[in-house]
């Protein structure tokens, strides 16, 4: 039996359009909330490619359930994107520290990515940013289930 996970469905697709557009939208909020000497780099694609997957594994996937529970959904496929995009941006910017030699070691490097995750995780808390997470989950989770009522 194959896996219903990665099983192509129109309302799986619509998810991860949506949420990919809000993984993009959000990297463009949180941009001029980061220090001016900040590289980007492949910030946004990152987190489109994050948008992308948590809209299909997780939002897309419970399409179908009714209205209601599509908010719900919507919010868990945001969930799922800030704790990856927190946790890969993370990962980044400390092996790009731990290149600098700004750790001692593999223990001080780690507790270096708990900073950063912190320090990064503390620019979320922006009410534009927060606002727009949101409002993208519970659109996310209503076009998803719209596109599994009407393609299904």
């Amino acid at each position: 039996m194959p896996d219903t996970a990665i099983m192509p469905t129109a309302a799986k697709l619509a998810a991860a359009v949506c949420l990919g557009a809000v993984g993009w939208g959000v990297s463009e909020l949180i941009r001029p909330l980061m220090p001016e000497q900040t590289v980007f780099g492949w910030f946004n694609h990152v987190n489109l490619g994050l948008g992308v997957l948590c809209g299909w594994l997780i939002t897309g996937r419970r399409a179908g359930d009714g209205y209601v529970q599509s908010a719900s959904s919507g919010l868990g496929g945001v969930a799922a994107l800030v704790f990856w995009g927190l946790l890969v941006q993370s990962i980044n910017e400390m092996l790009a520290r731990a290149l600098d030699r700004n750790y001692g070691g593999p223990v001080e490097a780690l507790e270096g990515l708990a900073a950063v995750a912190v320090e990064f995780g503390a620019v979320l808390l922006d009410a534009r940013v927060i606002g727009a997470l949101l409002l993208g989950g519970i659109v996310t989770g209503g076009v998803a289930e719209w596109v599994s009522k009407r393609w299904s």
